[in-house]
């Protein structure tokens, strides 16, 4: 699995030199050169190193990046979420409130037939079963008849 280590002598080694083959005139073909005229004369700087040297040359106007726009704090998505769902559970509230409304609606009607209904019940109650049952009323005697041919006989 490994390879066996023999030891040789530094000199037994041997080196392996490679030398680059030139390419033949022919295939090399210069770029072609293409005149350009500055814009403007670039300006020379020269500064100062730590070291005292002197450095002179021409500055380079480096593009300036585009200014980045700033971008809000919260994602539009989440604050759209968010109002989303303050808004549902404002309709779940209201709708709460509503069913709640409904059902206390409901429930005093309810108390008003079943008043109703007690005070109404109570008042024939009294008419039916009160002492002086000949007040305002007509006595009728009613008497035995006979009926023999189509005559009343009384």
């Amino acid at each position: 699995m490994y390879a066996d280590h023999t030891h040789h002598s530094p000199t037994a080694r041997a080196v392996e030199v490679l030398h680059p083959t030139p390419l033949p005139p022919a295939a090399v073909h210069p770029a072609p050169m293409v005149p350009v005229q500055p814009g403007a004369v670039p300006a020379v700087t020269s500064i100062v190193l730590p070291d005292g040297q002197i450095v002179t040359g021409y500055t380079i106007n480096h593009p300036q990046p585009a200014p980045a726009v700033a971008k809000p704090a919260v994602p539009r998505t989440a604050v759209n979420v968010a109002l989303g769902g303050v808004g549902f559970l404002a309709v779940c509230g209201g709708l709460l409130l509503l069913t709640s409304f409904i059902a206390a609606l409901t429930a005093f009607i309810t108390q008003l037939i079943t008043l109703a209904a007690v005070i109404f019940g109570g008042w024939i109650a009294v008419q039916l079963f009160s002492a002086s049952g000949h007040r305002g009323s007509t006595i009728v005697n009613i008497r035995k008849a006979v009926i023999k041919r189509s005559h009343f006989h009384g």
